[in-house]
């Protein structure tokens, strides 16, 4: 297994939206917690994505890992397929999903992992757990925090008043 020389912090996204061995979908999202150790922010449920219709159960993880960032992602797809994750439809029901969102290395690219995850600034249900465990945890892209992401995301918008006809 590669290995990096220091343990390295890493923010992981976990969801499910069907039941599997451990129950249902918060009840999977609570036992991968569980298995990934670290901290965990509170599990919230969102609206799916894509033809999905299935309601999420969401969260994160904030895990230390003396594994290069491609050895994690290995043990994050050995931990979806020990759950009976099958690989389907894009944003299709899935018992457990596992992504790797941050990485205290900054960026990384592979033919396999991007980090930062590539769509993770415009999820709320990414967000918003992510904002929990680590505020203050910089976009090496952007270098807002994750907490100025999350408001700028979820801020209220006023509604456009319908242009005035003479």
């Amino acid at each position: 297994m590669e290995r990096t020389s220091d343990a390295q912090r890493y923010l992981i996204g976990v969801g499910s939206n069907r039941r599997g061995r451990h129950g249902a979908p918060r009840a999977e999202v609570a036992a991968a917690l569980a298995l990934l150790g670290g901290t965990a922010a509170p599990i919230c449920a969102s609206a799916p994505l894509g033809p999905s219709s299935r309601t999420f159960a969401n969260s994160a993880a904030l895990i230390a890992s003396d594994e290069a960032p491609e050895a994690l992602l290995a043990r994050l797809k050995a931990i979806e397929r020990a759950f009976g994750r099958r690989r389907g439809r894009r944003w299709g029901a899935r018992v457990i999903d596992l992504d790797v969102i941050l990485w205290s290395g900054g960026r990384w690219r592979s033919p396999r992992l991007t980090i930062p995850h590539p769509a993770y600034r415009a999820r709320a249900f990414v967000l918003a757990p992510a904002a929990a465990l680590a505020p203050r945890w910089r976009d090496p892209a952007s270098g807002r925090t994750l907490r100025q992401l999350h408001a700028r995301l979820t801020k209220p918008r006023a509604v456009p008043r319908p242009a005035r006809t003479a």
